[in-house]
């Protein structure tokens, strides 16, 4: 007996040296948080977290980043092409195919979608509309990005080329707005 009085005394005890809840500045209840604790006045935009943690090789990551991304700021051309992106490294090509599609519907011009979108297109072997999609990004894009240029050469050299192990020896990257940049290998 006298064991369970000493434990609900120390339950008490613990309950007492919580003190009542405080009002927070944003008018909530709650106990008030450790000395020391940073207060938050604005989160990281979802987007940029997503950015970060696909340079950092965290794909899954990334793509709940970005699902966060969508509730903040919705289906636009820059979360869809987003969310492609991260499908794609993961290597769900159909949802990443999908959303690309959507990316691109969203905005004709966004050119990080329709070469994400090709990328996706030669990684199913459908190397002629690929070849298409990415001429799309690299007149969009006026011939800037290296990359594109690159997925376009490959993409014309596979579809001259009906054996497809010239191409493994290259590479196709994915383009994003910011500054990192994704390489996906081609697979046999």
């Amino acid at each position: 007996m006298s064991h369970w009085r000493a434990i609900s005394c120390l339950i008490l005890f613990g309950l007492a040296a919580c003190g009542e809840p405080e009002a927070l500045e944003d008018g909530r209840v709650g106990p008030a948080p450790p000395p020391g604790t940073a207060t938050v006045s604005e989160a990281v935009d979802g987007l940029e977290v997503g950015h970060r943690l696909m340079a950092a090789g965290e794909y899954e990551l990334a793509l709940r980043a970005y699902l966060r991304a969508a509730g903040e700021h919705g289906a636009n051309v820059d979360v869809l092409s987003a969310l492609g992106s991260a499908n794609l490294r993961l290597g769900r090509l159909g949802q990443a195919e999908r959303l690309l599609r959507r990316a691109k519907e969203a905005d004709q011009t966004f050119v990080p979608a329709w070469n994400n979108l090709g990328v996706v297109l030669m990684e199913t072997g459908r190397t002629g509309e690929a070849r298409r999609v990415f001429q799309t990004a690299f007149a969009l894009d006026s011939g800037r990005s290296a990359e594109i240029r690159e997925n376009l050469r490959l993409a014309i050299e596979m579809t001259r080329h009906s054996e497809y192990p010239a191409a493994k020896e290259n590479e196709l990257r994915l383009v994003r707005r910011g500054s990192g940049r994704f390489l996906l290998l081609a697979t046999p």
